[in-house]
């Protein structure tokens, strides 16, 4: 269920739920905490919730570092809703793709953890595992997570490295 924000004629954003005033730096938080809003004008009743959402967009822009080009701000405001409309429906394929691949990764990961005795294997994915794994097997398996736990570390020092240039 959205969390049911109430905007007034002066700007204020109410939060129905918790009973109090918000600001948009609160509104960003619930959000990347995987909470859905919805914002309402009081006196219209007119769903607002895609300008606030663009409004800490904006915010973020200002306050922190330009992460949108001016050049393709430029063609949006220029091509207008068939552009907007492009650049919308690209976002929601690209995130769909995202949010897929990382379903799959999870399930990999499991499936690689399950088999490594870290744990369980999740219900519905239940698999003619042999009872009797072999040593051998697991210590195989042991040894290839390990390597992957050093790429990972070495991968993540690198980068570390790179942000600080």
């Amino acid at each position: 269920m959205a969390y049911v924000i109430k905007r007034y004629s002066n700007r204020k954003l109410y939060d129905t739920q918790e009973s109090r005033y918000v600001t948009l730096e609160e509104l960003e938080e619930l959000i990347r905490a995987g909470k859905e809003i919805s914002v309402v004008d009081v006196s219209t009743g007119e769903d607002l919730t895609s300008v606030t959402l663009a409004q800490i967009i904006l915010e973020n822009e200002r306050s922190r570092r330009a992460g949108l080009p001016t050049a393709f701000l430029h063609q949006l405001i220029k091509h207008g809703e068939a552009w907007q409309d492009f650049v919308q429906k690209s976002m929601k394929s690209s995130l769909e793709g995202v949010l897929s691949s990382q379903r799959e990764a999870e399930r990999v990961f499991r499936e690689l953890a399950a088999r490594a005795g870290w744990m369980p294997p999740a219900p519905g994915e239940a698999k003619a595992e042999k009872k009797n794994e072999t040593t051998a097997e697991a210590e195989a398996l042991r040894s290839e997570v390990a390597t992957l736990r050093e790429q990972l570390r070495t991968l993540e020092e690198r980068l570390e490295k790179k942000r600080e240039k």
